[in-house]
Formats: C-alpha cells, structure tokens, sequence
C-alpha cells in the first residue's frame, strides 16, 4: 500500500508517473530542469535536436554537455537530425526580427513540432521543454506555442529557483554556458563571434 497516499504534499517514490519526452535545448538548461521533474516522480526521456543552433560545431558541442548531465541520471537521450536548411526555410522572412520576437516564436514551434512528432513516435504521451528555465524567456510565450500540440505539459522550469539552481548546478558540473541563444542571428545580435567570444563594441 501506498504509504503516502492520502498526502497531496510528498510524493510517493515507488510510483513513477507517465513518461515524459523533455526538449532539452542544452545541458545547462536541463540540470535543475531534469532534477525537478525526477523529484516530482517523473520519469524522463530527453530529446535534443535544435537544428536553430548554429554552427554545427556549437550543436555538438551543446549536445555533448546535455550527454554529461543525462549520464548522472542515468537517463536516456534521443538526438533529431540537424537539419539547419529546413529551420532556415521555416523562419523565412522573419531574419531581421529582434531577438524575443517573432522570429524566436517561430522557432519554439519548430522545435516543439519536432518534439512533439518524436514523442508520438515513440509513444510518449507527455512532452514539455526546457526553454522555460531561461530568464531570458518568457514562459507565457512558450506556453502559447507549446499548446497547439497534443500532450504539451505547461512547466514553467523558472520557477521554484529553477534557474539559479540551473546557474549554479552547472558551474558545480563544469559544464560549458553558450553566450547566445542559438541561431545565427542571435548570435550577430549579441555582439559574439562563431567562436562565443565576446566582441569589442
């Protein structure tokens, strides 16, 4: 029997709720996310694609600190094809759209539709992202997105200190902190270099 089962307020450890498919947008970004969701007994299931993020080097450089962060957990990872032509193609028109604009929302439904058709794929009914963790997001935004697809989960990964947690737990792990968002265009925006060195002003 359920030794918790009338407390609303502690969880029940031996009872794992449905899988979740989680969009990891980098390692970081999936420490005290990942760390939530286990504590809230769920169990997850990571996804990385981010065909926004650019150059390629930089998307195999986030993905290889998301494997980090998944190997303490013992979690396992799913990787998208990289297809930065296609993400090109779906934000058309929109590439000198300032950052937090509608560029950005356009990009938070290429990255949730593809979430969302791997979810499916392998029949995961839940999916949810960890983009929600940054302060640089708005969460609502996200949000207004992530609806338009079936078994999208509203997590707000800021709150509850997620990200002071997120800030902490990675320079705890070591792990390598990006200096823009992803795409080309944030990082021309930002004032960095491909190689995420700040320029001069």
């Amino acid at each position: 029997m359920n030794p918790n089962a009338d407390s609303k307020s502690v969880p029940y450890v031996g009872t794992k709720k449905a899988r979740i498919l989680v969009h990891c947008c980098c390692g970081p970004c999936a420490t005290s996310s990942i760390q939530r969701l286990l504590d809230e007994g769920y169990e997850p299931v990571l996804c990385f694609g981010n065909s926004n993020i650019w150059p390629k080097e930089e998307n195999d450089k986030r993905y290889g600190e998301l494997l980090k962060v998944a190997s303490l957990h013992g979690l396992e990872v799913v990787r998208l094809d990289y297809d930065h032509e296609a993400w090109r193609a779906f934000v058309k028109g929109l590439e000198n759209e300032p950052e937090h604009g509608a560029r950005c929302l356009r990009c938070f439904e290429f990255n949730l539709q593809e979430a969302s058709k791997e979810a499916k794929a392998l029949g995961i009914g839940k999916f949810t992202t960890t983009l929600t963790v940054s302060r640089f997001k708005k969460s609502e935004s996200i949000f207004s997105v992530g609806d338009a697809f079936e078994g999208f989960e509203r997590i707000d990964f800021k709150k509850k200190d997620g990200f002071a947690k997120s800030v902490a737990l990675s320079k705890e792990l070591g792990l390598y902190r990006q200096q823009y968002c992803g795409c080309e265009f944030s990082l021309h925006q930002t004032g960095v270099d491909a190689n995420c060195k700040v320029q001069d002003s």
